[in-house]
């Protein structure tokens, strides 16, 4: 994994918290956006913890062009200020993940690991104000067609539970269905959607107009 972030003290203390970890790899660091497009370019990096605000070429832009690019390779976007006009525009550039850079370091690691893992993260903080704000926005009817077009009334229900913002067990609760059973209908709900995570699957849920938000 991978860091870019504009502040030497920053990269310094995030690559101390991956080097602590037995299961993560340092690939390397990044002062600026360029410099991490280069480094993603040049080697293989799974995950970059992202620096929104940096000098040349800013996080928003640099997330836009890796997700593009490599897509293997997941983002986290770390800013010091918990605004729609930080995180938004980071999320729909394709970044997995949002968090604040005061987070607990543990719980950077887990991000870390939940979103190599094709999973989403966000800070709670964060995550009622996304679905509002997404589901704000003026739906596509193409797009709920052709979501149905695609996924079986099962896969299509799921889609809809992830929406609410439900873990797979909370899901499996409700379906009464084996936790095992809830993972495979959201890897392939994703698969046929092409969308590299959860995050995306809220997305394309509420822009499309298929979810709505509660009352």
């Amino acid at each position: 994994m991978a860091v870019a972030d504009d502040q030497e003290l920053i990269r310094s203390a995030l690559r101390m918290m991956v080097d602590s970890q037995d299961d993560l790899e340092w690939v390397g660091e990044a002062a600026d956006g360029h410099a991490v497009l280069a480094l993603v370019r040049s080697r293989r990096v799974d995950v970059v913890l992202m620096d929104l605000r940096m000098p040349n070429l800013d996080g928003i832009a640099a997330t836009a062009t890796i997700t593009a690019e490599q897509p293997g390779c997941r983002v986290i976007a770390l800013t010091t200020f918990d605004l729609d006009e930080y995180a938004f525009p980071a999320l729909r550039a394709g970044a997995s993940g949002f968090l604040l850079k005061d987070a607990r370091s543990e719980d950077i690691v887990e991000a870390i690991r939940t979103v190599h893992a094709g999973h989403g993260v966000i800070a709670p903080s964060t995550t009622r104000r996304l679905i509002e704000h997404v589901a704000a926005s003026p739906a596509r009817g193409d797009r709920a067609d052709t979501v149905r077009a695609v996924l079986t009334p099962r896969e299509l229900d799921i889609l809809l539970h992830i929406a609410t913002g439900a873990t797979n067990r909370e899901i499996a609760d409700r379906l009464h269905l084996a936790e095992a059973t809830i993972k495979t209908h959201v890897g392939h709900v994703l698969a046929k959607l092409g969308l590299r995570d959860r995050v995306q699957a809220v997305i394309l849920a509420y822009q499309s107009g298929l979810a709505h938000p509660p009352g």
